[in-house]
């Protein structure tokens, strides 16, 4: 009886260690709308990771931001990112630049992050991008709550 118990526990244990995920502060990508620049579409993207800040709780928010060259000719494209915390001021947060091939979609790309202390706020994330020869585009946003899970 004692052994079917113990038998039973310890097959429960290596099951729950199987299932738990190796990264278990990973954060999911939510993408927003798209746009375009010349023959290039653009979507902005975010993300939240836990952390804390001294014993507060907090998020890393990062942009990302997916590229797809729907022409054909490769394009060197240039983009940027901003974020606002809770309808506040944007404040960039990175820029970068990638070489996207003819039909090649790239990302989500990191572009830069900003952390926060944990608030009931909705964080805002836009980007933009700009091919070689093209206009900026228009934004993309996309928003997370600071501190769901």
């Amino acid at each position: 009886m004692y052994l079917r118990r113990a038998a039973t526990a310890l097959c429960a244990a290596a099951l729950t260690l199987l299932t738990v995920p190796a990264d278990a502060h990973a954060a999911a990508i939510a993408c927003g709308g798209g746009t375009s620049t010349g023959r290039v579409a653009v979507n902005g993207c975010i993300s939240a990771q836990r952390g804390t800040v001294g014993a507060f709780p907090s998020r890393e928010m990062t942009a990302h931001i997916k590229l797809r060259n729907a022409g054909t000719r490769a394009l060197n494209v240039s983009y940027e990112a901003f974020a606002r915390p809770d309808g506040g001021s944007w404040a960039k947060v990175g820029t970068g630049r990638a070489y996207v091939k003819a039909g090649e979609e790239i990302g989500p790309v990191e572009v830069g992050s900003t952390t926060r202390v944990c608030a009931p706020v909705r964080v805002e994330i836009r980007v933009h991008a700009r091919a070689d020869g093209a206009a900026w585009s228009n934004w993309s946003t996309a928003a997370t709550k600071q501190c769901q899970t």
